[in-house]
């Protein structure tokens, strides 16, 4: 069910908050219990096929904590890590290593074809920093309902943003319509989901019209001329920003209308003055899961210098495997890795940086880079590449009505977590919000209802 849909905006939330208000109203003690019963049939509506294996997931993981709370074996988290990582692997990476293994002459490479299991990247790093988390002695013992809701809380399940066990998990006692903010918390949690409404289906969805052309064209082998690779670059470019963060806002508000705040996941990207400035703006819940989990584990910088290289490189590249089971992915990670590197060597040197220069600077590479993340192929890519550093006819039709704004709204901001919590409570605002969601909903019913990119991973 997607967020920007009438299934979910007319049917399914109205109904979960109807549902929520009574329980925590008139029986609480089975508020839990009804949240997690909600998000286990929000994810079953996508597609009920998948339900087994979240739920199963969860079983297993809360199962294997429990018996690390009696063993205390470590060997049975280590398992259960590896094993998670396995069905991950299993469901999303084998046809990628069976085509790398098809490369050796001589050797079988079976394919399965398995569908993707919506959000089985976002659970299994949740399971991850859980069980890493309890292994170290970080993390208390759930039963098996609040884990469950941890792992499966609908408005985090699918997308993100990766929420630590100890960010949540005192929230889920609360009683958040008994709180003297609780009437406040609720209406910026309208907000947020009005903001993240706009933003996906007013500024990211017309976007995709000027990117998918494009691309599409590069895969089938066309030439792309000058204007049409940097339409292209640059509407993907704002609409993957608009498209994920607009999905992140929503989530952020939809956990607030059930009293849970959610960590922030975007910071304006866009106006960061270094790359490593952009990795700490951009997908923030995923860049310190990789510095914690990842870069941290393999040395991170208490080994030395070559150590720390290592480490940049390899967990960049390997958070580009996580974005998509391709060599293109891999690769726009590994560029990231690099430029961490360079960056890291430049701060050594002790050389200086003027922000304007290091803005355009962080801002062209980044763009540069989302041609591999966006292409089917490296010869798609390598297509868009030609047109952008004119290699290409330079060609005509240049659209930017829906790329100004876009840029606007992306380079100056600010967010919209901070304009919402900076607004104070005003009737003209929830009027002006009510205007804005009906629009919205006018919008949907017109246009293309284009999935949230971010959901493929």
């Amino acid at each position: 069910m997607l967020f920007n849909s009438f299934a979910f905006l007319l049917a399914f939330l109205p109904l979960a908050l109807g549902l929520h208000w009574l329980v925590e109203r008139f029986a609480p003690r089975w508020r839990l219990s009804l949240l997690l019963v909600l998000s286990l049939a929000f994810y079953a509506y996508w597609d009920w096929r998948f339900l087994p294996l979240l739920a199963g997931s969860i079983l297993l993981n809360w199962l294997i904590a429990e018996a690390f709370q009696k063993t205390r074996s470590s060997v049975l988290v280590t398992l259960a890590i590896v094993a998670n990582l396995a069905i991950l692997a299993l469901f999303k990476y084998f046809n990628f290593f069976a085509d790398l293994a098809a490369m050796i002459p001589g050797l079988p490479a079976p394919r399965l074809e398995l569908a993707l299991p919506l959000g089985i990247s976002f659970f299994t790093f949740h399971h991850v920093m859980y069980l890493t988390d309890l292994r170290r002695g970080q993390a208390p013992h759930y039963d098996l309902v609040r884990y469950g809701l941890y792992i499966a809380f609908f408005p985090q399940v699918l997308a993100g943003p990766l929420v630590r066990w100890r960010e949540i998990m005192h929230q889920f006692e609360e009683r958040p319509y008994l709180r003297a903010d609780a009437a406040e918390r609720f209406a910026r949690g309208l907000l947020l989901l009005t903001a993240g409404l706009a933003k996906k289906v007013l500024l990211g969805d017309p976007l995709a019209e000027y990117a998918n052309p494009v691309f599409a064209a590069a895969a089938a082998g066309q030439v792309v001329s000058v204007a049409e690779a940097w339409q292209g670059t640059l509407a993907f470019t704002f609409q993957i920003y608009f498209d994920f963060s607009g999905y992140t806002d929503m989530a952020l508000g939809l956990a607030l209308l059930f009293g849970i705040v959610l960590p922030q996941n975007f910071d304006v990207p866009y106006r960061s003055a270094s790359i490593q400035d952009f990795w700490r703006r951009w997908h923030m819940t995923l860049s310190r899961f990789l510095r914690d989990y990842l870069y941290i584990a393999l040395g991170g910088s208490r080994h030395g210098l070559s150590r720390q290289i290592w480490a940049l490189f390899a967990t960049m590249a390997l958070g580009g495997l996580w974005h998509g089971a391709g060599l293109t992915f891999v690769a726009w990670g590994a560029a990231h890795g690099l430029a961490l590197i360079a960056a890291l060597l430049w701060r050594r040197a002790g050389l200086p940086m003027p922000a304007l220069l290091g803005w355009l600077l962080t801002f062209l590479f980044v763009t540069l880079c989302w041609v591999l993340f966006r292409a089917t192929n490296f010869e798609a890519a390598l297509a868009i590449y030609k047109g952008l550093f004119g290699l290409a006819p330079i060609g005509t039709g240049f659209k930017w009505r829906a790329l100004l704004p876009a840029a606007a709204f992306a380079i100056i901001g600010p967010t919209a977590w901070a304009l919402v919590n900076r607004l104070p409570p005003a009737r003209w605002l929830a009027v002006a919000a009510a205007l804005l969601f009906v629009l919205i909903l006018f919008k949907i019913g017109e246009d293309a209802n284009y999935e949230f990119i971010y959901f493929q991973f």
